[in-house]
């Protein structure tokens, strides 16, 4: 069959997503906790807010809370969505796997972040209908109730809703939300690292409509989503490294579209990640029949893929094509370790510009597919399509039961000083990331 890699449109045509995006349209007007502005009367002395000694629920200590404190949540579970609007706003659990925010299958978005510099770490969000953990340049809840981009609208307006500069996501937890795990839309400057996201029906950790995005998604598992790590419309400064995505329908999905804006996508890195045994079909069911897919890129340019070990993914390892509208040109794929999967490099695009060199497959599509367009060799002509294995997509799961993850690792010292997400990313270098030896590991992080 032929492979389509999944985009935006597709988890929301998607059975249970649509049903129950629509339901969280309906619901949003009661469940919203839009809380009142700033009252430094009821502020607590220090820069630090606790829940529930100094406030009940989590959204009336961000709504008291300053620029520059720290929202310290102790272990419970709050049943609520949460807005940070404010600047450099710490929200922090005392206790990752012990302190969650539990949409209940009513919610439509976890946390959703829309101040510049503000944090999320060292918590749990799940059941919620649409997103677990958001940061965005939308400050439309309406929008931000659907989802906050994509097919749900016409492209954003870049100039309405510029894109929040300064994020991050640090040991958070994200399971069972009906889009995305964690979720940076129209944001840029930023970090996603050392967290976790499994069960979602579209994307683990999604970075989308940014450019330049100047981000880093680092040190992370992704597992049991019908997508691991998706990019779309996402261009220059970003990194995926570090990370472990297995397990998922699809692993990482590069795409270009024209359902958001800043297409086509230009200028990611993808180095040093363990993608491995994407062919899981106890996961939510993409509705375009991705399965088995390592890393595809779709219509993206310029992009780098590096010393990754890719192994186990039933239809390709990494492939390369062309949607309608955005040729995939200018991708180097390099060094990495592609084996054991349906077939090990596939280049299915027309565009000339694509490379492959130094890596280690068994099976190349077309054949020959290294010597006949090597990186550093001159512009070949046009090749045969490549072709991925024949795979049959299983039935999928609802979002809801995919089985809960295990506790994740805390923090060491919750009650140290909060760090808003200033001067973010920092340094970033791809090259520091090796090519994984162990499938069944994180990949080994360089010191930050």
């Amino acid at each position: 069959m032929q492979i389509t890699f999944p985009d935006r449109p597709s988890a929301l045509r998607a059975g249970a997503a649509a049903t129950t995006l629509a339901l969280a349209v309906a619901l949003s007007a009661g469940c919203s906790s839009a809380g009142p502005a700033s009252d430094d009367a009821a502020h607590p002395a220090g820069t630090v807010v606790r829940v529930p000694e100094d406030f009940p629920t989590v959204q009336k200590a961000v709504d008291v809370a300053r620029e520059g404190d720290t929202v310290l949540i102790g272990p419970g579970t709050y049943r609520e969505s949460v807005r940070v609007p404010k600047r450099n706003v710490v929200v922090r659990g005392t206790d990752r796997s012990a302190v969650v925010l539990d949409g209940g299958l009513k919610l439509a978005n976890g946390i959703t972040v829309t101040g510049p510099g503000s944090v999320v770490e060292n918590l749990t969000v799940h059941g919620y209908l649409a997103n677990g953990v958001l940061f965005t340049g939308v400050t439309d809840e309406k929008l931000q109730q659907r989802g906050a981009g994509g097919s749900a609208y016409d492209p954003l307006d870049t100039a309405r809703f510029p894109p929040v500069e300064g994020f991050r996501a640090t040991r958070v937890t994200s399971y069972n939300n009906g889009l995305y795990g964690i979720y940076a839309f129209d944001a840029r400057s930023g970090v996603i690292e050392d967290s976790y996201a499994s069960g979602h029906a579209d994307s683990g950790i999604y970075v989308g409509q940014c450019k330049p995005c100047d981000t880093v998604v680092r040190g992370n598992t992704v597992e049991r989503n019908a997508v691991g790590v998706e990019l779309t419309n996402a261009s220059d400064g970003l990194s995926i490294v570090g990370n472990r995505v297995a397990g998922n329908r699809v692993g990482v999905t590069v795409n270009s579209n024209d359902l958001e804006a800043l297409a086509p996508q230009h200028g990611a890195v993808i180095a040093g990640n363990v993608v491995v045994d994407n062919n899981a079909a106890d996961t939510p069911e993409q509705a375009d029949g991705g399965f088995g897919i390592g890393i595809g890129i779709g219509g993206g340019t310029a992009n780098r893929v590096e010393r990754n070990l890719v192994r186990g993914n039933r239809a390709a390892g990494v492939i390369v094509t062309d949607p309608p509208g955005h040729p995939a040109t200018g991708n180097r794929v390099e060094g990495n370790q592609v084996d054991g999967n349906g077939a090990d490099l596939v280049l299915a695009s027309a565009d000339p510009g694509n490379c492959f060199s130094g890596n280690r497959p068994a099976t190349q599509s077309p054949d020959g597919l290294e010597a006949a367009a090597g990186c550093g060799s001159p512009a070949h002509g046009p090749l045969p399509a490549g072709r991925t294995a024949t795979v049959l997509a299983p039935p999928g799961v609802p979002f809801s039961r995919v089985p809960a993850p295990p506790a994740q690792p805390s923090l060491p010292d919750p009650t140290v000083p909060g760090r808003p997400a200033t001067g973010l990313p920092g340094a970033v270098d791809p090259g520091a990331y090796p090519l994984p030896t162990d499938a069944g590991v994180l990949p080994a992080q360089p010191a930050r």
